[in-house]
């Protein structure tokens, strides 16, 4: 099990490779959306680090989440209607989100990931990176009446 004084020497260089000074509030914030599976919003995030710090702002929470996805650390799930939701894994996966409850939930398809790009897109020009949202009900909401 990986110490606390190992995983902030870790945030360390990973703020360092981004060309970023590590605060306590960055160093926070971070590690709300490091830990979380569950994608959370700007304001989910502010209340969470709230715990840790009372007296950090939601303005704060915000600038820092905008800087973070600006500098490739996290980054942003696209949700129709709502407010951005966040992803501490920039690894190359996707996303379903169910249309009813708003769970959003990571999934891999190496095939599609490995499958060449339409000549539109190819002459269009330089992908850095493709990700693909899913929606539709869950299972939990699909089994519920509307």
């Amino acid at each position: 099990m990986e110490s606390n004084q190992d995983m902030v020497g870790e945030v360390k260089k990973t703020f360092s490779r981004h060309g970023m000074k590590l605060t306590h509030q960055r160093l926070e914030i971070y590690r709300v959306l490091e830990e979380a599976k569950d994608h959370p919003s700007a304001e989910t995030v502010w209340k969470r680090v709230r715990r840790s710090i009372p007296t950090i702002s939601l303005d704060t929470v915000y600038r820092t989440l905008g800087t973070f996805e600006q500098k490739g650390m996290i980054q942003r799930v696209p949700v129709e209607g709502e407010q951005g939701r966040y992803d501490g894994d920039v690894s190359p996966h996707h996303h379903m989100v169910c249309t009813r409850c708003r769970e959003i939930v990571d999934f891999w398809w190496p095939e599609f990931d490995e499958a060449a790009l339409p000549k539109e897109v190819a002459e269009w020009g330089r992908v850095h990176d493709a990700q693909l949202i899913v929606r539709g009900e869950c299972a939990k909401c699909g089994a519920k009446p509307l």
